[in-house]
Order: structure tokens, then sequence, then C-alpha cells
């Protein structure tokens, strides 16, 4: 029978893994050895020659069966195709690469079941494939649902089959050692809130021109050497005599540094703060992706071992890094709010607002201070309206598991 794999710190929450023996009997096979032993107990007893031959039909249909189990899952190899990241709550797909090596024989009703990195999943991912022809590949797909973000390894794995006859389930556990990379939660984010990042610069002013880009007329400049001829004004340089060459401006959009206060002190790590920890942290990832998709630039100050200081920037690949950080943060229980903006002067200017996402209550939702701050509570009524996750989102569980409380602290 398979065996459930499960920590030292059980929970009802954590995510079953189911780890089958090398050997193993179905039911259908124990009640098929129970017919045959009866078969070869009443051959002995009768001495009937007919019942003999099938007590012997019957064992060697079970060594058959033995047999090409054990031949199925020979040279048989496996390659996860995973996604790049994945985001908690949203189905990703995970596929697997069986590769039958074999000269001449097919591999038939194979089950690859992952042992290693399952808490990371609603549901311990496996797949199932029915047929890979010698020196041939099977693709399969498997659909799986994040629930806990970080860097997750997936090492060992399992591959089973109970074929020719589902007699006997025979299974090879093997190691094929990757990482993924789940990121926090995504809500849909109400645009109020961007128009409220807008208004809270102190400049008063959402678009920033700058010297040196193409998008708008500045001025006029002295021509030099090596700059673009394109931009001589021509009629200007007739008159005086020297070479005069137009200066453009690069605008620049409203610039966004997000604060993630993870702070949970020792005395107080209940279920409740993690939960709000863990919804500042997905609220945070999720202003800093839809303002980078809307061209902002955006900026990030956290801790994670030490402090964290990203510049504020536009692009894909910033708003990776921005969500990789946030998915990999840790259990913080030194560092408070104060230390965080103390930590994030140095990115903050005129043009520049500061959202502080907490997982307290301390000031009013959407309250500023001085220097355009915006505090953003985790659990305020204002804070729901903005961020609106997917139901099926568990923040008492979306931390990776080594942060997450004990069953006593829990109590």
């Amino acid at each position: 029978m398979a065996r459930t794999r499960r920590p030292l710190n059980y929970a009802p929450h954590a995510t079953v893994v189911r780890r089958r023996p090398s050997l193993d009997f179905s039911i259908t096979g124990l009640i098929y050895c129970a017919l045959m032993m009866f078969m070869g107990l009443a051959a002995i007893n009768s001495q009937a020659n007919l019942l003999f031959g099938v007590f012997g039909l019957m064992f060697g249909i079970l060594l058959i069966s033995i047999s090409i189990s054990r031949i199925v899952l020979r040279r048989l190899t496996m390659n996860r195709g995973l996604p790049e990241s994945a985001i908690v709550g949203l189905p990703a797909i995970i596929t697997y690469e069986l590769r039958n090596e074999k000269r001449y024989w097919a591999s038939f009703s194979v089950t690859v079941a992952e042992l290693d990195g399952g808490e990371a999943f609603t549901k311990q991912p496996q797949a199932y494939m029915l047929h890979a022809a010698p020196r041939t590949a099977a693709i399969i797909p498997s659909q799986v649902t994040p629930k806990r973000r970080g860097l997750h390894v997936m090492d060992r794995f399992q591959l089973s089959t109970s074929f020719p006859f589902g007699f006997i389930k025979r299974a090879n556990e093997r190691k094929h050692h990757e990482s993924i990379v789940i990121y926090p939660a995504l809500a849909e984010v109400d645009p109020k809130l961007l128009q409220l990042m807008r208004s809270a610069e102190s400049t008063g002013a959402t678009m920033r021109p700058r010297r040196g880009g193409n998008d708008e007329f500045y001025g006029l400049k002295e021509f030099r050497a090596g700059e673009n001829s394109r931009y001589i004004y021509w009629r200007r340089s007739a008159r005086t005599g020297t070479l005069v060459s137009k200066e453009m401006t690069h605008v620049s959009p409203p610039r966004i540094v997000i604060l993630v206060d993870t702070f949970i002190p020792q005395s107080e790590r209940k279920t409740a703060r993690h939960a709000a920890t863990e919804r500042s942290i997905a609220m945070a990832a999720s202003l800093a992706s839809h303002a980078l998709e809307q061209g902002l630039t955006v900026g990030l100050v956290c801790w994670s071992g030490e402090w964290v200081k990203m510049k504020p920037a536009r692009g894909k690949r910033h708003r990776r890094d921005v969500l990789a950080v946030l998915s990999r943060l840790p259990l913080n229980t030194q560092h408070d709010s104060q230390q965080l903006l103390a930590a994030a002067l140095e990115l903050q200017d005129s043009g520049t607002t500061l959202a502080m996402f907490s997982p307290i209550d301390a000031t009013a939702p959407g309250s500023r201070s001085a220097g355009a701050l915006i505090v953003i509570p985790a659990e305020s009524l204002q804070s729901r309206r903005w961020f609106r996750f997917n139901p099926i989102v568990d923040f008492n569980h979306c931390m990776p598991a080594e942060q997450e409380p004990e069953e006593e602290e829990i109590r």
C-alpha cells in the first residue's frame, strides 16, 4: 500500500505526499494471490492434474506481471519542464518528458510523482503516461496550483506502474535537481490607488522632463562635435554664424518606492500576524507589478537578511527582479518600520512617492506624512477595496514552510 510522507510538525493544511513502496500488491493482486493459493491447496488435496495446471498457469501469470513491471521502468528517464516562475493561487503547468531508452520494449501506464517540493503546491504534483515507444519520448503536462511563495527545490521523484495486469505495483525513486520560484499572490489593483500615488508627489507634476532625451523641445545649445547632426537648428545657426542644436528632454513618469514592513516580534508569532504580513507582501507585489505594467518606475526597500534597496526603474526584467525579491523574503523579527523608513531615506526625493505596506494598522489607511509617504495597512477595509485577491489564496499558509509558526504557537 502507498505510504504518506508527513513532516514531523504535520498540520492538517500540509500537502499530502504519497510515496509508494518499491514493490506492492494491489487489492486485485491480493485477491488473485488468495485464489491462486486456494487453487494450489485444492490441487494438492485432490491430486487433479487439471487443478495443478491451473495453479501453474496462475503462478506463471504472477511471475510475468512481476517481470514486465520491472522491464517497464528500466531505462526510463525523466526531465521536467518547469515554468520560469509561478504565482500563488494561479494554476501553472509542469511538463514531464519521459524518454524510453530501451531498444525493443515499450513502456506503458507509468505515473511520475514528486516527493520533494510538494509543500509548495495545493496537491502533490504528478502526471500519468499511457505509452512510450522504444527510443522515443512522451511529453505529459501536469497542472498545479502554487500555495507558498519562495524558491522551492524539486529533487526526488518516483516512477511507478501497475502494468500489465494491475496485480503488482512497482516503483522506483530517482533524483533530478531543479528549482522553481513562486511569486506572491497578485491581486487586481484599483486604478484609484495609482491616481493616489501620482497625486502624492510633492511637486504636483505627474510627468517630469529631464534633459538628454528625445521627447520634447527644451532649448538651444551650442553644437558639439560628435552630437547628432539631426538636431542642428539651421535657421539660428545661419543668423549667428555658429552651429546651434536643439536640446530635447526625456519625460519620465512618476516614481514609486515600495516599502515592505515584514517585522514580526517573536512574542507575536501567531497565525493572524503571519497572515497580515503575507498579505502586505502580496499587496506590495501587486502594486509593483501593476505600476510597472502601466509604465511607471518602481523601487523597493525591504529586509532580506540585509537591507535591499532597489532604485526605481522600469521594464519586464525589473518586474521579475522585484517579484523575485518579494517571493524570497525571510522571517524578520528584528527590524521594525522605523528602521525601514530610515533605510529608505536615500531613495526619497521631491519626485518620489513612498508606499509602505505594513501588517499592523498603525495609521489610517492611505494616510500621508511629510515627503509623500502613503501607509497601507494590510487588514484595513480600504486596502481590501484597493486589492482584490483570488478567494482560493490562503494567507495563513502562503509563507515558506520553514517560516510558519509551530502548532503550539498557532493554538
